[in-house]
């Protein structure tokens, strides 16, 4: 397919906390994610302090590059809040007060039944032939000035404030500005192989200069593979991305469990309820984390008959009737500990699946014979009990460990379920 005319966009995100590593910037991914479904090229996110001056470089810098740049921080009632100052040393005109602005921010903590500060006056500036873009669960009313022939929208740096601002006030009129290319995109969540392993089995659909763009990205061990497909039309565009997720659940088969938002647990909540089976969960080194994660998703309590946080080994053995043979031979951490639990745990509860955890998570414990990051997942159904180890390696901390466990072990449910 034919790469259509691109509409360049760039995100700016303002404050010190972000510059000085205090605060992660998340805006800047969900605004690229946003613009470029839109059909915008993201060409930059740029982080700068709450310094006004730095702040009109960016944007003028922005603004000479891209159709629409999007700012966001910067726009509270402290001293330290400079956007609106350095957005107006940007435009070249000086802040007047916006009466709507104002009217909005009195509005607003009237409503809350608070008095307003007076530096909250100062929410209500806007460079003097800019326009208000109103925040409907904030303070801050946002900006949109022009420059040249770029929008720049201010949006706050709250996420929530800036994601219901954008949804509501900025999105409604990209299109307009990104008619010249249509863009539909797909990702697909995988788990159960390597980032390497999955980019070998697609290297050729993620080649230089190919249509669609195909990549991959790992995070925590879940690997997504994200497709944008550009076409004259919305029609055109989805068939061109849909041709390539049908490719890769092809080649990838059952490493794909979901597409877009869908965690693990969500795809094994689906696979419970569609299939009517139950479940139950025993866990150790887990501490109740595989619990939590199942019931995580609305509508669990069809599925989830129950859990045990067993920690001790007085508690495997009295709750789950693990033998003290089992103890004594095998130990806490091992393959016949795992099967013993998921056995007791299914008789305990009565559920179609249990589900059990034990592992070293660390940072101490760990010995030659049995390492930290060493977990065993049992699973125990009609069909009998698998147990599977995991050697997960002290190189993660104790969190990434449990995470890491966790995700195994919803993998496996999910694939004795299909």
């Amino acid at each position: 397919m034919t790469m259509l005319s691109r509409v360049n966009a760039e995100t700016i995100s303002v404050g010190t906390e972000l510059t000085c590593g205090i605060t992660v910037d998340t805006n800047a991914a969900w605004l690229a994610a946003k613009l470029t479904d839109a059909g915008f090229h993201v060409l930059r996110h740029t982080i700068v302090p709450d310094h006004e001056g730095d702040i009109r470089d960016a944007v003028r810098a922005a603004a000479g590059r891209a159709t629409v740049v999007v700012v966001t921080g910067g726009l509270g009632p402290t001293a330290d809040d400079r956007t609106r100052q350095g957005l107006a040393l940007a435009v070249g005109r000086p802040l007047v007060e916006d009466p709507a602005a104002l009217a909005h921010i009195h509005s607003f903590f009237e409503r809350v039944q608070r008095p307003m500060a007076e530096s909250n006056r100062l929410q209500a500036l806007v460079p003097r032939g800019a326009s208000m873009i109103e925040n409907t669960c904030g303070t801050a009313p946002g900006i949109r000035a022009m420059i040249g022939s770029c929008t720049v929208h201010v949006l706050p740096g709250v996420p929530r404030e800036m994601r219901i601002m954008f949804d509501r006030s900025v999105a409604p009129i990209l299109p307009v500005v990104a008619d010249r290319r249509c863009v539909a995109t797909r990702t697909l969540n995988c788990f159960g192989a390597s980032e390497a392993h999955i980019g070998e089995q697609i290297a050729d659909l993620m080649a230089a200069g190919r249509e669609p763009l195909v990549n991959i990205t790992a995070h925590k061990a879940v690997i997504r593979v994200r497709i944008i497909a550009s076409g004259p039309n919305p029609g055109a565009a989805k068939t061109a991305a849909d041709a390539d997720a049908q490719e890769v659940h092809r080649r990838l088969g059952p490493l794909v469990f979901g597409e877009g938002d869908t965690m693990l647990q969500d795809a094994v909540a689906t696979l419970l309820i569609s299939r009517k089976r139950t479940i139950s969960i025993a866990e150790s080194c887990t501490g109740g984390l595989l619990s939590k994660r199942l019931t995580d998703v609305p509508g669990s309590s069809a599925y989830f008959l129950g859990g045990v946080i067993a920690y001790a080994d007085n508690v495997k053995s009295t709750l789950l009737a693990v033998s003290a043979n089992v103890i004594a031979l095998h130990g806490a951490v091992s393959e016949a500990m795992a099967k013993e639990m998921a056995i007791g745990c299914r008789s305990m509860f009565l559920s179609d699946l249990s589900v059990t955890t034990t592992g070293i998570a660390g940072p101490g414990g760990g010995t030659p014979e049995k390492p930290v990051g060493l977990v065993y997942v049992g699973i125990a159904s009609a069909r009998g009990v698998e147990v599977r180890k995991l050697l997960l390696g002290d190189r993660l901390c104790r969190a990434e460990i449990r995470d890491r466990a966790v995700k195994a072990a919803l993998n496996m449910i999910r694939l004795e379920l299909m």
